[in-house]
């Protein structure tokens, strides 16, 4: 085995006219993550608590778009979605439709343990937290001025906002999706990936989807082989365009090419992001067995950091 490693991000597809200030607040939460799941790394944490630990980090700050400063759907409420794998037995939970779960991280993690199924969502999700003592908050607790102003501007221009902090007219082009236009593409998911110092692989990803976004409308964080797979071979986590990350079932696909073709992480991850997303802007953080750690996007930057057990880390946003 090579060690330990981890990998974090905090969306793939950042607008070029990014305030600096801002591209240093994204670095300096994704290095506290960072230094809080190495630190965990050599407590000897399992991979999985690792991931759920750092991923629920994300969540308490209202930073990214998971947790608490989710992003509104058309009705001006939060529904948040996450999930969960274990690569050791491909173990998995997830959640959807989420609006009074503090981490619902943490929630997908009790679907996993506790539950006999790997997905719940909606007001059977709610209903299984309140049976688990997990920790509810007020909807409002989600909701920030920043988000209110945002869905308004989205709502006045009869558009989907994917960085919902970043105002309409910086200089970004209107793209589409589905055949519909959005704005600045810029989603804002969080994610973690670790490979523990025994070679577990683990995966965990979260988020508030899209602003202005219709009512139930689940992307692709919560969907197991989409936006998060683990197994023996990896762990991985994706950001992006959720529409385009589900018809590529894109984290499995870095597993597949890994186990079928023989690719190493940072050959599968490349190939996959060549070939997998068709039109799609995306990106992905990923870990091996062996240790390794590897990133890909072929849209405008990627919030993302990454650590390993030999003291290398590095956090980014820009180019690779």
């Amino acid at each position: 085995m090579g060690g330990w490693a981890i990998a974090v991000h905090g969306g793939a597809g950042v607008d070029p006219d990014l305030p600096l200030e801002r591209q240093e607040q994204a670095k300096k939460l994704l290095t506290r993550c960072l230094n809080l799941g190495a630190s965990a790394l050599r407590a000897d944490l399992a991979a999985i608590d690792v991931a759920e630990l750092v991923v629920r980090e994300l969540e308490n700050d209202p930073f990214f778009n998971s947790g608490r400063g989710s992003a509104l759907n058309e009705n001006g409420r939060v529904e948040m979605e996450a999930s969960i794998m274990d690569g050791s037995g491909r173990r998995c939970g997830a959640v959807s439709g989420l609006s009074t779960v503090k981490n619902p991280i943490s929630l997908a993690r009790l679907v996993m343990d506790k539950s006999p199924h790997s997905y719940l969502a909606f007001s059977g999700a709610e209903s299984f937290a309140r049976q688990q003592g997990v920790e509810l908050v007020d909807n409002d607790y989600f909701i920030t001025e920043e988000n209110v102003g945002m869905l308004k501007m989205a709502k006045e221009a009869n558009t989907i906002l994917f960085d919902y902090r970043v105002p309409l007219g910086m200089g970004s082009p209107i793209q589409m999706m589905n055949g519909l236009p959005i704005s600045v593409y810029a989603p804002e998911t969080v994610g973690c990936v670790v490979v523990d110092s025994r070679g577990r692989c683990a995966a965990a990803t979260s988020t508030g989807g899209l602003m202005n976004k219709m009512t139930g409308r689940i992307g692709d964080s919560p969907l197991i082989g989409a936006g998060t797979y683990a197994c023996d071979l990896c762990g991985v986590s994706c950001t992006g365009e959720g529409e385009a990350i589900i018809r590529g079932t894109l984290a499995r696909e870095v597993g597949a090419v890994m186990e079928y073709k023989g690719l190493g992480l940072e050959e599968a991850v490349d190939f996959v992001i060549k070939n997998r997303l068709d039109e799609g802007k995306a990106g992905l953080i990923a870990v091996s067995n062996k240790g390794e750690v590897a990133c890909g996007f072929n849209c405008c930057g990627m919030f993302r950091g990454s650590a390993t057990e030999d003291g290398f880390m590095e956090v980014g946003i820009w180019d690779q």
